[in-house]
């Protein structure tokens, strides 16, 4: 039953307030997160370093062995060192204690940090709903939307990951400046007043490819995080194994993030457990363009940056699963394939002429 013009009015008021509101929790986690980090680095630090500078058991010098000689003496044979490769790039480094770098403090101001996240999330989250119910459809109908949904739902699959027990809590402050970054341009530059969709998009199809759409792009954004991070953990352990000495700022930054081996799995693994569900986003928006248009393909600029980014996706985890092409070399290859899903979604919207730019922005 539709709502009172009047009623819509003040549902899409309301959802602008709570839009607001939740830039300001944001903003509250973002000062606590960098209390974190700051009284983190305040604790005794060097537990990575000390870690790598040290011989690992396995190339321990190993006791000598004795052997009898005939006539009655003895020689002294050194052991052979056993020498065991791991994988690609991979090292026997222990993960960082995290932010609060095992500070009490530092870890109090974290879990406030997670507490003002949670209620930032609550908050925008309540946002996007009533931005739906000021128009009766799918909150995603432009790119104000888009992006408000975007934050919302990257920033409850962080808080589903810290939910399960992951060690994740150091994906907070790049998170929450980037969530403060989308939300600024998204109610500065892209907001759009509440409307109806033009007909192509009144479809069932709204709720299916562009869902799906956005939740890729969230886990995606993650994965691309941990891709960065990985790139200045592994050159920070590279340059201790090669007997330098970072700066006091890398040192106090790096040592307390997860080891590169760590932040290396977990860019992999979600960008290979999400990567079928962006094939189906491309599927799913294939059928929706027969309905809509008539044409499953037809090159538009928003079709053939989606295929590109499948592409890059696809070529990194067929990299990361040959050995040659692990570490650095597949974290870049992460990196330009997320660099192309941002493309599509600000480059191909603003600057590209397509049959998916509906609302301008």
């Amino acid at each position: 039953m539709p709502l009172a013009a009047g009623t819509n009015e003040n549902l899409a008021n309301l959802s602008n307030m709570l839009i607001y509101s939740a830039i300001a929790v944001y903003t509250l986690a973002f000062l606590a997160h960098i209390a974190e980090w700051v009284f983190g680095s305040r604790s005794k630090v060097g537990r990575t370093a000390a870690a790598l500078t040290a011989q690992p058991a396995s190339r321990a010098a190993a006791p000598a062995v004795r052997v009898k000689k005939e006539g009655g003496g003895t020689a002294v044979l050194e052991r052979p060192e056993v020498v065991t490769r791991a994988a690609s790039g991979a090292r026997d480094v222990p993960d960082g204690p995290g932010a609060h770098g095992g500070d009490e403090k530092g870890d109090l101001y974290g879990r406030i940090a997670v507490s003002l996240t949670v209620l930032a999330f609550l908050i925008e989250a309540g946002g996007v709903v009533a931005r739906a119910l000021s128009v009766q459809r799918a909150p995603w109908g432009n790119m104000y939307e888009f992006s408000i949904t975007f934050s919302t739902v990257a920033v409850g699959t962080y808080l589903g990951f810290l939910a399960a027990g992951k060690n994740v809590r150091w994906l907070g402050l790049p998170l929450v400046t980037t969530v403060l970054l989308d939300l600024g341009i998204a109610v500065n530059l892209l907001y759009t007043a509440s409307a109806q969709l033009v007909p192509a998009l009144k479809s069932y199809w709204l709720y299916i490819h562009v869902s799906t759409a956005i939740f890729c792009g969230a886990v995606f954004y993650l994965g691309a995080v941990a891709s960065v991070l990985y790139l200045f953990r592994d050159s920070y352990e590279n340059k201790l194994a090669g007997g330098g000495k970072p700066g006091g700022f890398a040192t106090s930054v790096l040592e307390r993030l997860p080891s590169a081996l760590s932040l290396d799995k977990f860019a992999y693994r979600v960008n290979a457990a999400i990567f079928p569900l962006w094939t189906f986003t491309i599927i799913a928006g294939a059928i929706w363009a027969g309905d809509a248009w008539g044409r499953y393909w037809g090159w538009d600029a928003k079709e053939v940056w989606s295929f590109i980014t499948w592409v890059g996706y696809a070529c990194y985890l067929h990299a990361r699963a040959t050995a040659g092409w692990r570490g650095r070399k597949a974290a870049y290859l992460a990196l330009i394939a997320f660099a192309c899903f941002l493309f599509n979604y600000y480059g191909v919207n603003l600057f590209v002429n397509s049959k998916h730019s509906y609302a301008g922005v």
